[in-house]
C-alpha cells in the first residue's frame, strides 16, 4: 500500500515489541473537537451562572476559570487517560510519535499552540497542516512530537493449536518468530492443504515435509509463546 494512503504507522520498541498506530484523520478529530467544545460551553455556562452574583470579585474568578478551562481542560484529561472526553468518545488517544504515553510538556505545547492552528480562522492553519502531513499532525502536534491515533481495543487472546513444545533448531529473528506464531494462530482457519504448503516452505529449518512440517512449526510456536523454556 502506498505510504500516502496507508494510515498505519509501525514502531518497534527496543524490547522488540512491534506497535501499530492507526492515525486519526481530520473528520474524526473534528467530531471529537465538537464534543469537547460542547462540554466546555456547558462548563462556561455553569461558571458564569455561579460567579455572576459576586460582583467584581466574581468576574475576576470567572475569567480565571475560563482561562483554565480553555487551555488546561484537554491537558488534564490527556495526562489522565490519554484523551479528552471528546477524543475518548470517538475512540482516539494522544501519544508521543514513538508510541509512548503523552508527557506533560508535550500535552501543554500541543494545546497552547491551538492558537496558531486556529489562524486565520476556524482552525484553517491546523487543517492545512494535517492535510500536508503524512501523520495528520497539526502545528501543535508537529511542535510537541505527538500523534492522535485510534485507541486499541482489547482483543481476546488467540489460543494456539495443541502441540508438543519443541525448541527451534536455529536462532530466529524477531520477524521470524512473529511469523511462526502468526502461522500457528491462523492454522484453524486454513485448509490442511494450505497448512502443508506453508509449512513445507520452511523445510530448510524444520527438515520435514507434509503434515510433519505443520506439527513441527506448531511445536516451535508453542515454545516461543511459553517463555522459551
Amino acid at each position: 500500500m502506498s505510504p500516502l494512503t496507508d494510515t498505519v504507522r509501525r514502531h518497534e520498541t527496543p524490547e522488540g515489541i512491534r506497535l501499530e498506530l492507526r492515525l486519526a484523520g481530520p473528520v474524526v478529530r473534528a467530531c471529537a473537537w465538537s464534543i469537547d467544545m460542547l462540554i466546555r460551553a456547558i462548563l462556561y455556562g455553569l461558571v458564569s451562572g455561579i460567579f455572576a452574583f459576586f460582583g467584581g470579585v466574581g468576574t475576576s474568578v470567572m475569567l480565571i476559570m475560563f482561562f483554565l478551562i480553555e487551555w488546561f481542560y484537554p491537558v488534564v484529561f490527556e495526562l489522565y487517560n490519554g484523551a479528552s472526553p471528546g477524543k475518548k468518545a470517538m475512540g482516539l488517544v494522544v501519544m508521543q510519535d514513538n508510541g509512548t504515553p503523552v508527557t506533560f510538556s508535550s500535552s501543554l505545547i500541543r494545546n497552547l499552540l491551538r492558537a496558531a492552528d486556529f489562524l486565520p480562522f476556524l482552525y484553517a492553519a491546523g487543517l492545512l497542516s494535517m492535510l500536508m502531513s503524512r501523520n495528520f499532525q497539526r502545528l501543535g502536534d508537529l511542535a510537541a512530537g505527538t500523534l492522535v491515533v485510534y485507541r486499541e481495543t482489547d482483543q481476546a487472546r488467540v489460543k494456539l493449536a495443541a502441540a508438543e513444545v519443541r525448541r527451534p533448531p536455529v536462532d530466529l529473528s524477531v520477524d521470524e518468530q512473529w511469523e511462526l506464531i502468526r502461522f500457528a494462530e491462523r492454522c484453524p482457519q486454513l485448509s490442511q492443504e494450505r497448512q502443508i504448503e506453508l509449512a513445507t516452505s520452511l523445510y530448510p529449518i524444520t527438515g520435514k515435509q507434509g503434515s510433519a512440517a505443520v506439527t513441527e512449526i506448531l511445536g516451535y510456536a508453542a515454545w516461543l509463546t511459553r517463555g522459551n523454556r
